[in-house]
């Protein structure tokens, strides 16, 4: 499953082999072909082909992913604006920067005022969806977060607003929806319990993240779910548990990024994820789930320059840039090495509109909704 060394061949071409014309197509490479007809495999079908696909078939599955896309979304790619409001988090879950237990970690939490001067200077700069992201903050009651939502909505009536800040009860989840919440992003992380087990602290459990990401559902928002590539212990299997997992949730977003090791956390000496295993499960996921609002994310920029773009040509139809302050986004250190720390809000913005724009793809910073049935 792991390739290091491995080239990323290009997208342009059409990933199709003919003999006597007569398509020709490796095992994998029908079987991708049959998850984009809605034909999922058996669970150790899955895992064989995770584990197993090469190169050739990687670009295959890029290929109908892209076509797909394109079909049901043209070359529009979603911008959406990013505030990281706190990176506070009552949580150690051993793969996150912003543990609690991270004694090393510079604390900041922004104030009402200033997400709102975010939302401002987004705004005028097109932006229609606005994801407050942040820890699980003890400081950030419902009460807070209901105003602040509430706060957006007002001002900013025809914005989406997306909440990722964990884990919260069905009546939370309600509060935030009520006060006008669109969009709700909860990693998964793994479906299997032993790996989950592996990756977080006693106190949470499978059971309940799942259980949030029902209600999410239940209530009417736009949900999200998704895992790191590559995190530790994770095998073949587990990637497959997560693919069916999320094909029976049938979310209206999935969160793929590569798991980057954080030098405060007991992962610290762990291999990253790669390149290419984010790519083809982005594929994979685009084949499953058409409509999906699929990120491009940051780690992948991270892990490899382009990483990005190479998302987006993978399937990915959304980025998420940076629109936090300057003098905290430093600070919002889920990962080691992440890039755009050091920008400024509109270099972040310019800098992925020009790559997106360089691979012939149109950014876009409309709400960008989960289209309808119809318009698949």
């Amino acid at each position: 499953m792991v390739r290091e060394n491995s080239a990323l061949l290009p997208f342009g071409k059409r990933a199709f082999y003919y003999v006597n014309g007569v398509r020709n197509m490796t095992e994998n490479q029908s079987r991708i072909l049959a998850i984009s007809r809605g034909e999922m495999p058996s669970l150790t079908e899955l895992a064989g082909l995770i584990a197993g696909y090469t190169e050739e078939d990687r670009v295959f599955a890029a290929s109908l992913a892209r076509e797909t896309a394109d079909r049901i979304f043209g070359r529009k790619i979603y911008f959406r604006g990013l505030i990281e409001f706190t990176n506070y988090c009552k949580n150690d879950c051993l793969y996150c920067g912003i543990r609690r237990s991270n004694r090393n970690a510079e604390r900041y939490r922004m104030t009402e005022e200033e997400i709102l001067n975010c939302c401002r200077w987004g705004y005028q700069a097109g932006f229609r969806t606005f994801v407050m992201q942040g820890g699980e903050d003890p400081y950030f009651t419902d009460e807070r977060i209901v105003k602040i939502v509430s706060a957006i909505k007002q001002e900013f009536p025809d914005c989406a607003v997306t909440l990722s800040i964990g884990e919260k009860s069905r009546e939370s989840y309600q509060r935030y929806r009520e006060a006008g919440a669109d969009r709700y992003l909860l990693r998964h992380e793994t479906a299997n319990p032993e790996h989950y087990a592996k990756l977080h602290p006693p106190e949470l459990s499978l059971e309940n993240r799942v259980r949030c990401l029902h209600d999410q559902l239940d209530l009417g928002f736009q949900t999200g779910c998704g895992m790191m590539v590559g995190s530790p212990f994770q095998t073949a299997e587990y990637l497959a548990e997560d693919l069916l997992f999320i094909k029976k949730l049938n979310p209206q977003m999935v969160g793929l990024g590569p798991f980057i090791p954080h030098h405060d956390t007991p992962f610290r000496d762990e291999k990253a994820g790669t390149v290419e295993d984010t790519l083809f499960l982005l594929s994979i996921v685009r084949l499953m789930l058409p409509r999906v609002l699929l990120p491009a994310t940051t780690a992948l920029g991270t892990i490899l320059p382009g990483g990005r773009e190479l998302g987006i040509l993978a399937g990915a139809n959304v980025v998420m840039p940076n629109i936090s302050p300057s003098d905290v986004r430093k600070h919002y250190q889920l990962y080691d090495h992440k890039i755009g720390t050091a920008d400024a809000p509109a270099d972040s913005y310019q800098q992925l509109r020009e790559a997106i724009l360089s691979i012939g793809y149109q950014p876009v910073i409309e709400r960008g909704d989960y289209p309808k049935e119809a318009e698949s």
